[in-house]
């Protein structure tokens, strides 16, 4: 075996395999689509995908929640600032997300010249000439090779080195530091002013590690646009197949909100009703057993295996007579209300599961000849309250299914504006309550940390926030939950955001139980 250096030395030609999930959950969501609502899909059909004015209008408004590559919030901000309705539009922006491009400043740039194509100068007639299709601005990496040969006159050959070596796949440095001193000697050749020569190279050297190439831009739209296809016209299967693949940018429970927001109604595991992997059923959404912490694979095989084969179960007796399981494992389906069918509340069927079970060992399923009638017990009255329920679901699924995370407050707040109604109040300062998603840490220039995070209101709706160094040292993040932030609501090209100046976790309701 040879690294990629070596590989290249010996001239061979290198392929880089990659999985990913995003090809996953298209083909399922195309097979769940065929269960639930006998309609036949053809996800190849790229080019009517491309035309169709309810996908582009998603595409254009960042609706693009769970698909591939376009739904990280730095994307969907981009999409929107861009108000993106096209495929060649898409393949741009699939690489100006790149670092590279945002760190130069570029990429604020390429909005501005999209906008305002009037309003700009070429820095070179070069750059109109090899680079009017995006403005000037090189997105892709055969740009860094058409600037290197036609700007500064280096040989098709030399501009690929250095493209390579820039991007960590060269490691010769005295090749690259050759090509370097050529691209400045040629430049000053060619008569071009010191200051027009360092901002071409700047500019070159502070993305080309990581642009894509146009065609690896083009195939990722294509894959974009089958997804954002799917769940523009068949939303609820979509965050069906999405939550099944797992490895998307979000959490699973931002994709139960994404589910429940276009409609689905969303139920906790049931015995009789749900699959191990997450299922559909018209709008109903039944969250799969894989989501149960601690929930053995083989627990949820059989139960599912044997009510398949026998029908659904019929009481908490005929389940424990029929499923050769632990207490354990019956006490986590019971606390997540897998056996609600039954009627019974969690702490009667907790009781009788002890009574019945104990301390039984495990044994082989075997079905009784002539089923006898258990002896019934009547009990007290055992109280069991929805909040309990809640912190049940928190424990086992790691969210809330049957109260929403904000009524588990302790405040009845929330916030002075919602996430919709941002742009009504740019230059304003307001207080907004929501549900962190995610937090992306970055560095600035002096090394200082600050962040950008990610919320969902009480509607269920994303709204994004800077947090600059000085306030995120005074009021830091303090893990996942809900948060009351103050401050001013900016825009930019039509997406709103708000720069933080306070912050702090709001306190849930205690569990009763403790």
């Amino acid at each position: 075996h040879w690294d990629m250096y070596t590989a290249d030395t010996l001239r061979f030609e290198k392929l880089d395999i990659l999985s990913q999930r995003g090809i996953g959950h298209i083909k399922e969501c195309a097979e769940i689509i065929r269960r639930n609502r006998g309609t036949k899909v053809d996800v190849h059909r790229v080019d009517a995908f491309k035309k169709d004015p309810a996908v582009l209008q998603q595409l254009r408004t960042g609706e693009t929640n769970g698909c591939f590559y376009i739904e990280s919030p730095a994307m969907r901000g981009l999409l929107k600032k861009l108000r993106c309705d096209s495929y060649r539009g898409l393949v741009a922006a699939s690489s100006i997300i790149r670092p590279g491009v945002a760190q130069s400043g570029m990429m604020r740039e390429y909005i501005h010249r999209f906008h305002h194509p009037g309003d700009f100068r070429y820095l070179h007639p070069v750059m109109e000439q090899q680079l009017k299709e995006t403005f000037g601005v090189m997105v892709y990496q055969e740009d860094v090779i058409k600037i290197c040969h036609h700007f500064a006159g280096l040989d098709l050959a030399d501009a690929d080195v250095l493209r390579r070596a820039m991007s960590g796949k060269f490691r010769s440095g005295k090749a690259f530091e050759r090509i370097a001193q050529k691209f400045f000697d040629n430049c000053r050749d060619r008569g071009y002013p010191d200051e027009l020569t360092r901002e071409v190279w700047r500019q070159i050297r502070s993305f080309a590690g990581y642009s894509f190439s146009k065609a690896h831009s083009a195939s990722f739209a294509v894959e974009s646009f089958q997804s954002l296809y799917l769940k523009t016209h068949f939303p609820l299967e979509f965050m069906t197949a999405v939550i099944n693949n797992f490895g998307g940018y979000y959490r699973t429970w931002v994709y139960f909100n994404e589910a429940r927001r276009q409609g689905a109604q969303i139920h906790l595991p049931c015995v009789n009703r749900s699959e191990y992997k997450t299922s559909i059923t018209g709008s109903d959404i039944f969250i799969g057993f894989i989501h149960l912490q601690h929930l053995e694979k083989q627990c949820a095989e059989m139960l599912i295996a044997e009510r398949d084969r026998y029908g659904a179960y019929r009481s908490l007796e005929d389940f424990l007579e029929r499923v050769p399981v632990g207490l354990e494992q019956v006490v986590i389906l019971i606390r997540i209300n897998a056996l609600r069918f039954t009627g019974r509340s969690k702490k009667e069927l907790l009781w009788d599961a002890h009574l019945i079970l104990g301390n039984r060992q495990k044994k082989d399923p075997m079905r009784e000849l002539f089923p006898v009638k258990k002896r019934d017990f009547t009990l007290p009255e055992l109280e069991q309250t929805a909040l309990e329920n809640a912190y049940d679901e928190l424990e086992l699924l790691g969210f809330s299914v049957t109260i929403p995370p904000f009524d588990l407050l302790q405040t009845s707040y929330r916030g002075q504006i919602m996430a919709r109604e941002m742009l009504q109040h740019v230059g304003k300062k307001m207080r907004m309550v929501g549900n962190r998603v995610t937090v992306k840490h970055v560095r600035t220039r002096r090394g200082q940390w600050m962040n950008f995070g990610t919320f969902l209101d009480a509607e269920g709706e994303f709204f994004d926030v800077v947090n600059f160094p000085d306030s995120l040292k005074r009021y830091p993040y303090k893990g996942d939950g809900i948060y009351l932030i103050y401050g001013e609501i900016t825009e930019e090209s039509g997406f709103p955001g708000l720069t933080v100046e306070k912050m702090a976790k709001l306190p849930f309701r205690p569990d009763p139980r403790y």
